[in-house]
């Protein structure tokens, strides 16, 4: 790279690996996470998988412009995978050059941390390098490229190995590579399974960890619902069998509550990959990885296991995300039929779901009325029109409320370990690439620090938790976004 000069960093994950703040101020620093040079004992490589895109399969893919430095062992004892996002080509970039724009890498970046601090399971990011070079993106894909600054993202997480790795062997009929990935998956990855009764390359062992597998992405697409986030690209090359949330682009977090919106203009008519069906499509992704695991198994009954396993842990989950958000000792029937009531009412009238659920916590059980909620809506007329509807359901709520067990003060602090006050909105993003992009980075700095703290209430901070402007309801990068880097 022509010059690379550190944007940003994650003291976190900086600690999680063991380094200073004298490493990170170092040159040395910037050169090695630029792309530009190595440290001892560094072996790069890009990996190759296959996926499902939209449903249909792909063949073979693998990592265009990601590039696996090596992995380091911190002073836990725990493993991590550092891998540089947009350092260049790969033998698996086709026809592109391997370079990323700092707009997506900023995105990137700030939603790998702002997951983790909000309870996600994620990988995570250690830095945002600036090139000093500039990158042609067609961002619109209609014909008007235009050049752009280029950046590059360190990634951290225990392991990149997603669903497509294991679909590719499996297509080609490579049994033996196949069952080698899964033993070496198994043995780095989910050791714990191992036990007298599943040892290893046995097929009990092989059930316990496609059960595991099922669970953990059950309990990752929990999440993604419980705070309002959509991955907009749920390809099976882009979900991890670690089920960690991978591969941040064209991603979006709800504003007004829809069930139907995708922030990918990919995915913008057939919104495949929308809302309220990324549990469905999960559940999709793991059928297409069990098919491919199928011939490494014994029998497909294991298998089909797994797979309710993760229904009834969604089911499950699902319902804790109800107690949660509700402020309920437990989930009843009837308040999976509430909650069902409050999300139509809050698509209906193009209500906020961050700014709503927050102020839950606050309504007047005596006196319930939408004087609570008036920064969460977005339509003055809907308003209006479904407060009737809404006060109904207040009402509903705050009785349902007085009949749980849970004390009052104790229902506020779950509801508020629950349900955000600061969710990294798109057009916030947008606001600190704009500022980045004219080599203002403070924007990214204050940006990535309200969103450490995203349950907390923040003074003089409150204008991370309004609602999205007017102004970026269609804007690009505020809106929906493209596949495009």
């Amino acid at each position: 790279m022509a010059a690379p000069r550190l944007v940003a960093y994650s003291r976190e994950v900086v600690a999680l690996l063991g380094m200073s703040e004298a490493d990170v101020a170092s040159p040395e620093f910037a050169a090695v996470f630029g792309g530009n040079a190595l440290l001892d004992g560094m072996q790069p490589y890009a990996a190759n998988y296959g996926g499902h895109q939209f449903g249909h399969w792909a063949g073979q893919l693998g990592d265009g412009r990601a590039i696996t430095l090596g992995e380091t062992l911190n002073a836990a004892g725990e493993r991590w995978e550092l891998q540089l996002k947009g350092a260049g080509q790969t033998p698996y970039s086709r026809t592109a050059d391997g370079r990323a724009v700092l707009r997506s890498s900023v995105r990137e970046f700030l939603c790998s941390e702002a997951m983790y601090h909000l309870g996600v399971p994620t990988t995570r990011a250690l830095s945002l390098i600036a090139t000093g070079e500039e990158v042609i993106r067609d961002m619109f894909y209609d014909g008007h490229p235009r050049s752009e600054p280029g950046a590059i993202v360190c990634r951290v997480a225990p392991s990149f190995i997603r669903f497509g790795n294991f679909e590719l062997p499996s297509s080609r009929g490579d049994l033996v590579l196949l069952k080698q990935l899964i033993d070496f998956t198994i043995r780095r990855d989910f050791a714990e399974l191992v036990s007298a009764e599943a040892q290893p390359g046995s097929e009990r062992l092989y059930e316990a960890w496609f059960t595991k597998v099922c669970e953990r992405t059950a309990l990752m697409i929990a999440h993604w619902m419980r705070v309002g986030f959509v991955h907009g690209v749920m390809n099976t090359d882009n979900l991890s069998i670690l089920g960690l949330t991978i591969d941040y682009g064209p991603y979006g977090w709800i504003d007004n509550f829809d069930f139907d919106w995708t922030p990918n203009t990919t995915d913008a008519h057939g919104r495949r990959y929308r809302f309220g069906q990324q549990a469905q499509i999960a559940y999709w992704n793991l059928g297409q990885l069990a098919n491919a695991l199928a011939p490494a198994f014994g029998s497909v009954e294991s298998l089909q296991a797994g797979l309710q396993h993760y229904v009834d842990v969604f089911t499950a989950a699902d319902r804790s995300n109800v107690v949660a958000k509700l402020g309920l000792a437990e989930c009843l029937d009837e308040d999976v039929e509430l909650m069902q009531a409050l999300q139509e009412l809050l698509q209906t009238a193009e209500v906020d779901m961050t700014i709503f659920f927050r102020a839950l916590s606050d309504v007047d059980l005596n006196a319930p009325s939408l004087a609570s909620f008036s920064d969460a809506f977005y339509d003055d007329a809907k308003r209006l029109s479904a407060e009737p509807e809404f006060n109904a359901w207040l009402a509903r709520y705050a009785t349902r409320v007085r009949r749980d067990q849970l004390p009052l003060g104790e229902r506020k602090i779950r509801m508020q370990a629950a349900n955000p006050r600061y969710v990294l909105r798109n057009y916030l993003a947008q606001q600190a690439i704009d500022r980045a992009e004219q080599g203002d980075d403070a924007g990214i700095h204050e940006l990535l620090d309200v969103l450490r703290r995203p349950y907390d209430d923040q003074p003089g901070r409150e204008q991370f938790a309004q609602r999205r402007p007017d102004w970026a309801r269609n804007r690009a990068g505020c809106s929906m976004l493209s596949c495009s880097s």
